[in-house]
């Protein structure tokens, strides 16, 4: 393989490991998704005694009962999630990403400028890039 075709090669596979991880790997990849201003619902396999939010502005997770914990996406970002038993062993260590439903966003383009509109139910304003008027 020639030094340019190599290089190509390498490029590419550089690029792929530096992609967002899509949302169908991210469970399977320990980082737990949850969406801005929605819920999910965490079922333990045993008892919770202390759970621990790693930055509670950006996800915040209530007890329901000793086996169910309540996640919800307070503002985009990463945090993690530590979820102890009565020993303080781990049961859960999680990383909690924070994001968009993309399936309920509508996107503006003006020249260089672009609008994300958050459709969930009223449409409201959620990023601009670009120039401005």
């Amino acid at each position: 393989m020639s030094d340019h075709r190599f290089a190509a090669a390498a490029m590419i596979v550089a690029l792929a490991t530096l992609s967002p991880v899509p949302a169908a790997q991210a469970e399977d990849e320990g980082i737990l998704r949850v969406y801005m201003n929605s819920a999910r619902v965490l079922k333990l396999d045993r008892p919770v005694s202390k759970v621990i939010v790693g930055n509670s502005e950006v996800a915040d997770a209530t007890v329901a009962d000793a086996k169910t914990i309540v996640l919800t996406g307070r503002s985009y970002g990463t945090t993690n999630l530590v979820l102890l038993d009565a020993d303080g062993n781990a049961i859960v260590d999680e990383r909690i990403l924070v994001s968009i439903d993309e399936s309920s966003t509508v996107r503006v383009f003006k020249s260089t400028a672009r609008t994300v509109l958050s459709c969930t139910p009223n449409c409201e304003e959620h990023a601009q890039t670009g120039a401005t008027p």
